[in-house]
């Protein structure tokens, strides 16, 4: 039963998308977010409610406040959950949906608050590459992700309810922390397949059903 309701939820949230969703351009994503917001994540775990801190990282509070107003990542999967490190998300399952939003990326916001457990950053490759892909800490990474490869990674909020969702994420495609058992998920595959990928090799994957904005405060 709890696999079938998975699936009905699932399915109502991909049809409950919006038309900025598709369009980078849209004024959406030029728009300024609140000081602080709050976002009560469903996902196959459970509930979380994150609080988003704009002061941590402006560049990065406003995309992702944008984003989960355009209802991105409905039906999206944590793609890369390392148990004892992170559980990252963001490629959407939709791949026109994903094309779209390829390279646009936004200014990088330097470290103003640790990656301790329960917070949340942008996955980022180099200087001024974050986008979509996000991670929730799921122990405390700090200092070394504050500093990794010279730049590292700047929260942007922080998990004020519900954290032991992300303790009881499904691990097994992606390992634990110094090692992986099975090859998990491949980034470039999902982008060109979506979800369809990722349920057909990786049934058993999480994902966030809906996202949504509950309270803010400017």
């Amino acid at each position: 039963m709890r696999g079938i309701r998975v699936l009905v939820l699932l399915a109502l949230a991909s049809c409950a998308r919006t038309p900025a969703l598709r369009n980078p351009a849209a004024k959406l994503y030029r728009e300024t977010a609140p000081d602080s917001f709050d976002v009560r994540m469903v996902t196959t775990k459970g509930e979380l409610t994150l609080r988003v801190r704009r002061g941590w990282s402006p560049a990065g509070a406003d995309r992702f406040h944008a984003l989960v107003k355009a209802r991105y990542f409905d039906d999206v999967a944590f793609h890369r959950t390392i148990r004892g490190f992170v559980a990252q998300f963001g490629i959407h399952g939709d791949t026109a949906v994903s094309a779209a939003w390829r390279g646009k990326s936004i200014p990088d916001d330097s470290v103003r608050a640790p990656n301790r457990k329960g917070t949340i950053s942008y996955a980022r490759g180099g200087a001024n590459t974050r986008s979509t892909q996000l991670f929730f800490n799921t122990v405390d990474n700090t200092p070394r992700l504050d500093t990794l490869n010279g730049f590292g990674f700047p929260p942007i909020g922080e998990v004020v309810a519900g954290l032991g969702v992300l303790d009881s994420l499904n691990w097994e495609y992606s390992g634990t922390r110094g090692g992986q058992t099975f090859p998990g998920p491949s980034q470039d595959s999902l982008g060109r397949q979506g979800n369809a990928y990722l349920r057909r090799l990786f049934p058993r994957l999480d994902y966030i059903v809906t996202a949504r904005v509950v309270r803010s405060w400017r």
